[in-house]
């Protein structure tokens, strides 16, 4: 029976979408831009890397051929291989956003059912009842923040006044998001987790997809850093996702990453936390070891979106994306005949452009597996396309959105 492998590289849209103005983004390119960051001598950093974008397995499998049937531009720097090793093509997501858990839930066959809530880019920017709730409950002195802000500078800026006070950071982006931010030793990990509980609940009546936990340790004087210890409280997906069709086919699935958080734990089977990259790679390879005929590993790599893509970090994302590259080799090893693979994204989030939320981006598709012969895909009108095609695959009955490519 075969087995399939379903990795996100978060973030790494390969082109603005059709409807990209509505959201700001018209002419982002996550990967084009990268690529020619790098062509052009803007992607180098002393003791990191320099030159052209190097990814040569991502390029045998088709990616630069992906990227330009959704841009008409193929990344400069990259190489078009004479014969791609993956079905490659590229997906137009569907759902009216462009958060994670929209992206995610779409690739697994179930787009949302309505529009997310958002928070206005006022300050403040909650509703007085969300906040006055939220500081009863959790029994709060009050809260800082409450406007829209990259995680990284909002605890930079307000973290010695959460130490001198005690009141969390509470922020929100472009994404259907709130976000509370708290010392991991002087707040405390499981308070705050308990405060994301109750936020969660507060913000299921506005629709917001996610309440996210983030903890960070430092102090004033020496600066603060995030810990690997973030936790996201996500709206349930719709019924039937691939997850779901599996698991009422008694099939193994194995989640790496934040799918578990992404998917609300609904189906998610053994889920893995890792802190990186290449520690999901690792744990990725493991799984696969172990993984019975008829299952399913999907993997989220996080470093992209939230190291690079946020921080507007060209030379960091390119590295992020040439240390994944580099590791390809021992996938393709460790996959047997009849496994699957399809590296993807869930949208974009452009370091060469302006702000730092996502990017309403289309997102490359590659599927490959040994005896797997290369052939263009095109534009796939859904990302639920990508799910459709993994049930085929597996042998299960596929959601009601997508259309297989197999």
């Amino acid at each position: 029976m075969p087995r399939a492998l379903l990795l996100i590289l978060d973030s790494a849209g390969c082109g603005g979408a059709e409807d990209a103005g509505r959201f700001g983004d018209s002419g982002a390119d996550t990967l084009g831009h990268i690529a020619l960051a790098c062509a052009k001598g803007r992607g180098d950093r002393k003791g990191l890397r320099a030159g052209p974008l190097r990814i040569p397995n991502l390029e045998a499998l088709g990616l630069g051929l992906a990227a330009e049937a959704s841009t008409g531009i193929f990344p400069p720097g990259l190489k078009r291989p004479a014969r791609p090793g993956a079905l490659w093509g590229y997906g137009v997501e569907r759902a009216p956003g462009k958060d994670t858990p929209s992206g995610h839930w779409e690739i697994a066959g179930a787009p949302p059912l309505a529009p997310w809530g958002h928070f206005p880019k006022t300050e403040p920017c909650f509703p007085p009842e969300l906040t006055e709730s939220l500081i009863r409950e959790g029994k709060l002195s009050g809260i800082l923040g409450n406007c829209h802000a990259p995680g990284i500078e909002i605890i930079e800026r307000l973290g010695a006044e959460h130490m001198r006070t005690g009141a969390p950071i509470c922020y929100t982006s472009a994404d259907s998001v709130l976000q509370i931010a708290a010392h991991e030793t002087a707040f405390g990990l499981e308070r705050l987790y308990d405060l994301c509980r109750i936020a969660r609940r507060l913000c299921d009546p506005l629709n917001i997809g996610r309440v996210i936990a983030r903890p960070f340790v430092g102090n004033p004087r020496d600066g603060f850093t995030r810990t690997p210890n973030r936790k996201d409280f996500g709206l349930p997906p719709p019924s039937g996702t691939l997850l779901e069709r599996l698991a009422g086919a008694s099939r193994a699935t194995v989640s790496i990453g934040k799918i578990g958080d992404i998917f609300a734990h609904r189906f998610t089977g053994k889920e893995i936390k890792c802190a990186g990259n290449m520690a999901h790679f690792d744990a990725t390879l493991d799984a696969l070891r172990e993984l019975p005929d008829g299952g399913l590993i999907f993997t989220n790599f996080l470093d992209f979106d939230t190291d690079f893509g946020h921080r507007r970090d060209v030379p960091g994302y390119a590295h992020c994306l040439e240390s994944f590259d580099a590791r390809l080799p021992e996938l393709f090893a460790a996959m047997r005949l009849g496994d699957l693979a399809v590296i993807t994204a869930d949208h974009g989030n452009d370091p060469a452009w302006h702000g730092t939320d996502h990017t309403r981006e289309h997102v490359p598709i590659l599927l490959f597996g040994p005896g797997i012969e290369g052939r263009a895909i095109g534009r796939r009108e859904t990302l639920a396309d990508i799910g459709a095609s993994l049930a085929a695959h597996l042998g299960v009955e596929p959601a009601a959105a997508g259309r297989s490519f197999l």
